[in-house]
């Protein structure tokens, strides 16, 4: 099964993080380094202009493996919990300017999976992606960290969940989602004693197992 992070940031959070709110989130991230579990961050463009060091450091590690999440993490299709939504016309462009900041940063191991900010999309955003080379890939286990404080109550979630081949969906942004590192805790042990075994998407998506 594959634990998946988006690291999320919007385009127009920039004031908000030179405010010190956090958007990213190294506690987990060393988390998952000493637990030695894999994972694949979705990561949009702006967090890693934002917080290109990390970026950096989490895309050389070949524990985990890059993929993109939007430039801005505006939404793909509306209504989507609020976001700012991105025309038709711009997709792919919005898309290739998050490669395109993973570049800059000197993020290696990059894989060409994307994830629709909120989840959101239509046909016509599946086509208007044709032209980046992208595979879509969403998840079928939600851990529900987004802006809970409960970590028990994100960890009994996740693992009443999980099946085989499961891929789920968690965060890597304090601000939004505070109590994912300590729902890891409590998940990677218990899903080990259960027989499971961690693998990065693109691992899942080669054993046919990918949602």
């Amino acid at each position: 099964m594959a634990l998946t992070f988006d690291a999320d940031m919007t385009a127009d959070q920039g004031p908000r993080a030179a405010s010190g709110e956090r958007f990213d989130n190294p506690d987990l991230i060393a988390l998952l380094r000493r637990s030695k579990v894999p994972a694949t961050v979705f990561m949009t463009g702006r967090w890693a202009e934002e917080y290109p060091a990390q970026a950096k450091a989490i895309g050389a590690d070949p524990l985990f493996e890059v993929a993109n999440h939007s430039y801005s993490h505006h939404a793909f299709s509306s209504p989507c919990y609020g976001l700012p939504v991105v025309e038709k016309a711009a997709m792919t462009a919005d898309v290739r300017r998050a490669f395109t900041a993973f570049r800059k940063a000197g993020v290696r191991n990059v894989v060409p999976y994307f994830r629709f900010p909120g989840g959101c999309y239509d046909d016509a955003a599946l086509r208007a992606l044709a032209p980046a080379n992208v595979t879509a890939v969403q998840w079928d286990v939600v851990s529900g960290d987004a802006f809970a404080t409960d970590a028990d109550a994100v960890a009994r979630q996740v693992l009443d969940g999980v099946r085989p081949g499961s891929l789920v969906v968690m965060h890597c942004t304090r601000s939004a989602a505070p109590a994912t590192e300590a729902a890891v805790r409590r998940i990677v042990p218990e899903l080990r004693a259960r027989g499971y075994r961690f693998v990065k998407v693109s691992e899942l998506m080669g054993n046919g197992g990918g949602r």
